[in-house]
């Protein structure tokens, strides 16, 4: 079976084209093609400006995926698209143009959820078996495990999420959105080498990171106004914004790293799964797989074709759906900002 897969939860428009042999076995990807909308530096990404991004190049994105993986509109068994989370407005842009290509094709459509399809793709390209899956992105920061045919949250953040919080810091900095603000940040990471005391907000198996970020934030002003007023405490070396990039990361990923490992002890597994955008980033990886070693597991991420939204894995699991019978109706079709990991029924997974 072949689908075609159309995401656009947030800044990044995504459309894939995936096959599942008749037989089983490994997925084959035909195409996987993404258009990122790149706002201003200082700036974040409106929902307005980001549907419009999307209206202007989903039908070129749709023409360019099934050209490049060779198939034609008879081929595609179905139309997958992102039902939720995310941002509204890009979301509905979404929403109509896999409803337009449902009816001018005749196909049917299948709803799936944005952070189900981060899992499925995480595990396919991977081949982690039953993993703890630490998703973490600029909408949603989760620890979860599968139990049950669902896939259960056992902790998140209670506020911001952590790849928002890196984000908004970029602002600050004002420094470019291209190709992504949390990849700038990581790069200024790598240069920093003063570890500031930052709050290390672990609430049980939830995180909170807006008070890190206003904390951070503080700082950087405190640089802006004066570049020679801020001190290492111990060394007396000037801070730079590098240091603030560095520790803005350590402080944050070390919470990470925190709830992953007792998800990992409470439900006994020995692997880690690291999707969405923030797990792209080298440290993170890292610093999980040194806790991850330390428990002798190990730790599976996939690069950023994978990590960043992209419409293969929409595709991927809106047809592990399709393959039990589940379609959605015209009727149905709608998106939603808020819809929980585990409100899907995963009924491929025994």
């Amino acid at each position: 079976m072949i689908a075609l897969g159309l995401e656009g939860s947030a800044n990044k428009l995504g459309v894939g084209v995936i096959l599942h042999p008749p037989k089983g076995g490994p997925a084959h990807i035909l195409a996987n093609i993404r258009h990122t909308f790149v706002s201003p530096p200082g700036e974040g990404f409106l929902p307005k400006d980001t549907a419009k991004h999307h209206r202007t190049w989903v039908v070129r994105l749709v023409k360019q995926a099934l050209q490049k993986a060779g198939v034609t509109i008879d081929d595609v068994d179905c139309i997958c698209y992102t039902k939720g989370p995310g941002m509204g407005a890009p979301l509905q842009s979404v929403a109509i143009a896999a409803r337009m290509l449902s009816l001018l094709w005749d196909k049917k459509l299948v709803g799936v959820n944005h952070c189900v399809g981060h899992i499925e793709m995480g595990r396919e390209i991977t081949g982690a078996q039953n993993p703890v899956v630490l998703y973490v992105s600029g909408g949603n920061t989760q620890v979860i495990a599968y139990a049950s045919q669902r896939y259960r949250i056992f902790g998140e953040a209670l506020d911001i999420a952590v790849g928002n919080c890196l984000d908004r810091f970029a602002r600050t900095l004002d420094i470019s959105n291209d190709p992504a603000p949390g990849f700038n940040i990581e790069q200024m990471a790598k240069k920093g080498k003063h570890l500031l005391d930052l709050p290390y907000a672990v609430k049980g198996m939830d995180c909170s990171f807006s008070g890190i970020l206003a904390s951070i934030d503080l700082l950087a002003t405190r640089l802006e106004k004066d570049p020679a007023g801020l001190k290492d405490e111990t060394t007396g070396e000037l801070i730079a914004r590098e240091d603030l990039c560095f520790s803005l990361q350590e402080t944050v990923f070390a919470m990470l790293v925190e709830i992953t490992e007792r998800a990992m002890a409470h439900v006994g597994s020995s692997q880690v799964l690291i999707v969405g955008g923030v797990g792209c980033n080298e440290r993170l990886q890292e610093m999980m797989g040194i806790m991850a070693k330390d428990r002798g597991g190990s730790v599976y991420a996939t690069d950023e074709r994978f990590c960043i939204d992209n419409g293969i894995m929409i595709a991927h699991a809106g047809l592990l759906g399709y393959h039990t019978g589940f379609t959605t109706s015209l009727e149905d079709s709608t998106c939603t900002q808020r819809f929980r990991t585990d409100e899907v029924l995963v009924k491929w997974r025994t």
